[in-house]
């Protein structure tokens, strides 16, 4: 059982907002693809290779025949086709309540006009994106690609004047290009599928959520599950061609229920692989959403956090792995400030390269050629990303030190070129982004001998209790106990963690158990943590600010049926 989930965004809603259908006159020597042209096979062809090759006709054409008048041939140009399969269903107090099966597909077109050191690649330059057609009809996708290549052109054309104006307020040169140089890459991976039986998955989905019978106090159960095959088809200027692809299965239940002084109180773990048999079977999750009714009905009657407490915290690996990600993950990605700003990058770490950011003895890599851990499928892995490039696997984080950033195809200082982290979602531009982000350490403890430290360091500072967090929400704990110091734990509900920040993770964790947690995390782009659980020496706990909210005005309906 994993964390807290995030919203799921439509796969349709992520193209509607990428979509930019192109409109306007053509390009000067940019004709409209020959109708009459043989394409390589026609729709009944469910061959992958249809569409490489009519990117890759098209894309030959752009390069040789786009040119307007007064404004330089482009230099580069890609072609990024993003193809969805996507099934969703959810179901709500023992019913189902939606499922839709999705098929989508969008094109992206990036045209670069000047050169690598300075390009158009700036505001309205940074591409076009369009829906593509769901068959394998060639004729249609390159005039789909044509129109989206013309737009495409006219707005680097634009984009390249504002960024020269823009640039022209600032004295000093830009200390790196605007686009990294890349070896030509050819790689043609297998097509991703869904593989499923959905029956047995609403059924599980129904009994389980069927269980809020067994608390009248319930306010909320709902089961969901999202299984998404993506592949992606990308072609370049540059002579890249590569296709590769992915399968996310998950599932998750979401909880919630008012105690009785109206605190809102919620629970919403999920599961995450690559491989739908690494999902809990039936009896197992229905086993998981009942334990998520039983941990909720001990937080309706557990203690509200009341005192002022700053001492030591315990984070279990779960909770352990949403510090990371947020904290670290978020941190090492290599993207650019805007012009004029002095630091390397955004975020908390765009000045500390060379400097200490955790303990000496924890580093973190990222390494997205992983595939697995400890027998768990790893959805963050990869070997290409979505600018062509071959992906890397990067110490980031080396004896305590930055020693590097994610970076994709747009260099920052000191760091001129790309190491397989430009990673996008379908139909948007690709950014740095984490894919297997792991937590290494040189010394380590088990798990009861970081509990015993927890309960030594109270005793030293005279506490008669530390606190352990099993499960965050953002970074504020959903599951806290305390832990005194004979041993036993006490469920608490209400806390807030104060000033839990990188400076935290940097000067106040002192050790670190053996207990890495795969943690596969859905998103637009999937990625995975492995972190260990941690010990903070100290750390602010108090009670939440947030409003209890009122109780329902009247009872729920009688589980029978009839009034």
């Amino acid at each position: 059982m994993s964390k807290y989930s995030r919203r799921w965004k439509s796969p349709l809603i992520l193209l509607l907002c990428a979509a930019t259908l192109a409109h306007g006159k053509i390009a000067l020597g940019q004709q409209p693809p020959d109708k009459s042209a043989k394409p390589a096979k026609q729709s009944n062809d469910s061959s992958p290779d249809v569409l490489l090759q009519a990117m890759q006709q098209e894309l030959d054409r752009s390069k040789a025949k786009l040119k307007m008048d007064n404004v330089p041939a482009p230099y580069y140009i890609e072609y990024r086709l993003s193809d969805i399969d996507e099934y969703e269903a959810e179901a709500a107090f023992g019913a189902l309540r939606q499922e839709q099966r999705f098929h989508g597909r969008s094109v992206r077109v990036v045209v670069r006009v000047g050169d690598y050191k300075q390009d158009s690649y700036y505001g309205p330059g940074v591409g076009s994106a369009a829906f593509a057609p769901l068959d394998n009809d060639a004729t249609a996708l390159r005039w789909q690609l044509w129109l989206a290549t013309d737009e495409a052109y006219k707005a680097a054309s634009q984009a390249l004047a504002q960024k020269k104006a823009a640039l022209s307020q600032f004295t000093a040169d830009q200390p790196f290009d605007d686009f990294a140089k890349a070896t030509a890459l050819q790689s043609i991976e297998p097509v991703a599928k869904l593989d499923f039986d959905p029956k047995p998955w609403k059924e599980t989905l129904e009994k389980s959520t069927a269980l809020f019978r067994s608390d009248p106090k319930m306010e909320s159960l709902t089961a969901a599950l999202r299984f998404r095959a993506v592949n992606q088809y990308f072609v370049n200027t540059e002579g890249s061609v590569t296709r590769s692809g992915y399968t996310v299965y998950f599932v998750n239940a979401a909880a919630s229920t008012q105690a009785a002084d109206g605190m809102r109180l919620e629970r919403s773990p999920y599961y995450g692989a690559a491989n739908l048999k690494e999902l809990p079977a039936p009896e197992e999750f229905q086993a998981d959403v009942a334990k998520v009714i039983e941990t909720l009905r001990g937080l309706r009657d557990a203690p509200v956090v009341d005192e002022d407490y700053r001492g030591p915290v315990l984070f279990g690996p779960d909770a352990a792995s949403d510090l990371f990600f947020e904290m670290v993950g978020e941190n090492v990605l290599g993207n650019r400030p805007k012009p004029g700003e002095s630091a390397r990058t955004t975020g908390d770490y765009s000045s500390n390269y060379k400097g200490r950011v955790l303990p000496n003895f924890l580093s973190v890599t990222d390494d997205p050629t992983m595939k697995t851990f400890d027998g768990k499928s790893l959805i963050g892995s990869y070997d290409v990303d979505d600018e062509g490039v071959r992906a890397e696997a990067v110490p980031v984080i080396e004896d305590g030190s930055l020693v590097s950033y994610l970076l994709g195809r747009e260099p920052i200082r000191d760091f001129p070129e790309s190491n397989g982290h430009g990673r996008a979602a379908p139909g948007q531009p690709p950014t740095p982004s984490i894919g297997n982000l792991i937590v290494h350490s040189k010394q380590s403890s088990s798990p009861e001998e970081l509990k015993k430290k927890l309960i030594e360091l109270c005793k030293q500072d005279n506490k008669p209790f530390g606190y352990y967090v099993e499960t965050l929400a953002g970074t504020n704990p959903r599951l806290l106990y305390r832990v005194y110091q004979d041993g036993h734990q006490e469920l608490v509900r209400g806390a807030a963690f104060d000033e839990l920040d990188t400076r935290t993770l940097r000067n106040d964790l002192v050790a670190v158990g053996n207990d890495p947690l795969v943690s596969n995390r859905q998103g637009a782009i999937p990625s995975t943590v492995i972190s260990p659980s941690i010990l903070l020496d100290e750390l602010e706990v108090k009670r939440s600010d947030q409003q209890n909210s009122k109780l329902p005005e009247y009872p729920p309906p009688a589980l029978s049926s009839g009034r």
